[in-house]
């Protein structure tokens, strides 16, 4: 039997799926295949409704080596698990002649801990072990979810918290969950031949396709114990945020609660030598901790330097101990010591990282009304580590909606550590990147319209005009509008004023409900706007006339006092380069990812308001520009509104003729 040929296996799975085969789509999957065929590495910019994730998924199945496909999002996990991937796979065996196997895998947190349901949760102020159910009241929330998830606990077959529906609160899944660092290992454990994780993991083993996130793939390269297993294809879905998970996984906190904590979970556990040490130290940190000032801390101040290493000696002092005392009293003492340790040994890495003190590390003070004092570190930049850990043995993939900005691949790329497209050199990835365009017609479909007769926006200050534009904007649009902020403050102060001037448009605010009922309420009723900030950016997929108006009310540069963009920034200058396009970079992500919540379909049309004058009138304002879809551009208010009134009108046409029928 002969070979069967890429468009027929992409013809049979997009059939399967009951989609559209579109050229991009196509001209993806032949870039994929290629890249995979002869081991490079590729960036794919696939526009929304391209179906990008058959355009990945059937040329990595055609090859037949084992693929890891990470992505961001629970909702594109969920969506390649449970729908992508059995349509695919059922509907290329006939032509493949064979079935693969496929499997999700998380972090060990994310699935239901056997041990912690049965045996109780180490409680901090006793010996041993408590039952989390009997120390809940069964009438309180937190009693509710505990009693479900142990029902749920005899039905499940994965132990996913994300199977549990409806979901329950972290608080009550800390009572029935591990880290890894708390895990016992299987072997020590009395459930460890039923563990979910461990049967996950298995299951992942035994697959061809492994569907992960990025927060597991950045743990599989930093930490050096591989928890993904071996694999010939890596694909990156939703790549655009790969570097601030990577980031975020790679940054260390210490708070005093935290450091409290692992005094009160190991005391019970050392001797009283060891303990004092550390409770000494312990509340050494948290006194300085009550007296620094938010901000980045280029140099640690002798008296925090003094108080971390202290801090550092009293952990070693304390891990040593742990390990060699044992105190059969301690009801379940291997669960207990196991999660004294986690946290002893947690607080010791941070206070000696932060006392090393890394040129290529950023430390900095941060002060939360609601969650108080804490200190945290990250790596001035993952790319050294990305390029070296995630490029080096595989081929990888990148893809997403917004990987071209200012009109190349290759600030995207310097990000993720490879060198400008082309660049030569025997130490250097190789890749190209490639643009497959989208299926919509932007220029017929979306105005992108710049408030150039509005004043420059000033840091946190009073903005009356762009208020007023707003209201106005709003009434042409009659609601239907997605106000992009960049900063909760600004959408609150948006949001209070206009209920008050435009009563008539509901308007939803983001924290004031859980994220998806406000789109969930969002989508339902088109008269209603919904206001909000970083996660609206990014995560609203509301095609139809509900959302016939996004706006933006400033270009969302990072704040100057981002300790940790600012340093980046500072780091780029200093090596000869423009350290204010490093900003730019992030605002025209942002920009991008916040202009494609506009057009989620064929039918859907609208504009893309920018409150801010400087996307017309300033120098980077062509770069941000170039990074967005090919919208028709004005700067015409009137135009505007004669536009917004029209798309109104014919929504409301449609409506009534729906409610009609």
């Amino acid at each position: 039997m002969t070979k069967p040929s890429l468009p027929e296996l992409l013809h049979a799975a997009v059939t399967a799926v009951g989609g559209t085969e579109r050229p991009g789509q196509v001209a993806m999957a032949e870039a994929v295949a290629e890249a995979i065929d002869d081991g490079s590495h590729l960036l794919v910019q696939a526009g929304t409704g391209t179906g990008k994730s058959l355009g990945y998924l059937v040329p990595a199945l055609a090859h037949g080596e084992r693929v890891v496909v990470a992505t961001a999002t629970l909702a594109l996990q969920r969506q390649l698990v449970e729908r992508d991937l059995p349509r695919t796979v059922e509907s290329l065996h006939p032509l493949l002649r064979r079935r693969p196997e496929f499997a999700m895998l998380k972090g060990r947190s994310n699935y239901l801990c056997l041990h912690r349901l049965h045996e109780g949760v180490p409680q901090d102020e006793e010996e041993g072990l408590f039952d989390q159910f009997e120390a809940a009241a069964p009438t309180s929330k937190l009693g509710q979810d505990l009693l479900r998830v142990r029902d749920w606990a005899d039905e499940t077959e994965t132990g996913d918290r994300d199977d549990l529906t409806p979901g329950i609160s972290d608080r009550a899944w800390a009572q029935v969950s591990v880290s890894s660092r708390e895990c016992l290992g299987a072997s020590k454990c009395a459930y460890g031949a039923e563990c979910f994780a461990e049967m996950a993991r298995e299951r992942a083993k035994l697959s061809e396709v492994v569907v992960t996130n990025h927060a597991l793939l950045a743990i599989d390269a930093i930490e050096g114990a591989p928890v993904l297993p071996q694999h010939e294809v890596l694909i990156v879905d939703e790549a655009h945020e790969l570097v601030s998970r990577v980031t975020g996984v790679a940054t260390g906190e210490l708070t005093p609660g935290q450091v409290n904590r692992a005094v009160r979970r190991a005391a019970k556990l050392v001797n009283e030598k060891a303990a004092d040490q550390l409770q000494t130290a312990a509340e050494g940190f948290e006194r300085l901790m009550e007296l620094a000032l938010p901000g980045r801390l280029e140099e640690i101040p002798e008296d925090l330097g003094y108080a971390l290493m202290a801090l550092r000696d009293a952990c070693r002092t304390v891990i040593s101990a742990i390990g060699a005392t044992r105190d059969k009293s301690v009801q379940d003492e291997d669960a207990v010591r196991k999660q004294a340790l986690a946290s002893v040994e947690n607080v010791h890495d941070v206070a000696e990282r932060i006392t090393n003190g890394s040129e290529w590390d950023v430390v900095w003070y941060e002060r939360h009304d609601r969650f108080g004092a804490s200190l945290r570190v990250a790596p001035m930049s993952v790319s050294g580590l990305l390029r070296e850990k995630l490029f080096a043995d595989r081929s990888v993939v990148l893809t997403s909606a917004t990987l071209k900005l200012g009109g190349d691949f290759n600030g995207v790329g310097a990000s993720l550590g490879l060198a400008p497209e082309g660049s030569e050199g025997d130490d250097l990835p190789q890749w190209k990147g490639i643009d497959v365009g989208s299926p919509f017609d932007y220029r017929k479909q979306g105005i992108l319209y710049v408030a150039k007769h509005l004043a420059r926006p000033a840091r946190d200050g009073d903005r009356a005009d762009m208020l007023d534009e707003l209201t106005e904007l709003i009434q042409a649009a009659g609601g239907r509008t997605l106000g992009l902020f960049s900063s909760m403050r600004g959408a609150q102060l948006a949001a209070e004023e206009l209920r008050s001037r435009i009563p008539e448009f509901p308007i939803l605010l983001q924290g004031e409900e859980t994220l998806g009922e406000l789109i969930k309420n969002f989508a339902a009723d088109p008269e209603t706007c919904l206001f909000g900030t970083l996660s609206l950016w990014q995560g609203v997929d509301v095609p139809g006339p509900s959302c016939q108006l996004v706006v933006m009310d400033k270009i969302p540069f990072p704040r100057p006092d981002d300790p940790l963009m600012s340093a980046r920034q500072k780091a780029v200058e200093e090596a000869g380069g423009n350290g204010f396009m490093a900003g730019a970079t992030h605002a025209a992500l942002l920009m991008a990812q916040g202009a494609g919540r506009l057009v989620r379909a064929s039918g859907d049309r609208g504009v893309v308001a920018v409150l801010d004058q400087r996307l017309a009138t300033a120098r980077y304002g062509s770069y941000l520009k170039a990074s967005l879809p090919d919208f028709w551009f004005t700067t015409d208010r009137n135009q505007v509104r004669k536009s917004l009134a029209a798309i109104d009108a014919v929504a409301k046409q449609a409506e009534a003729g729906s409610e009609a029928g």
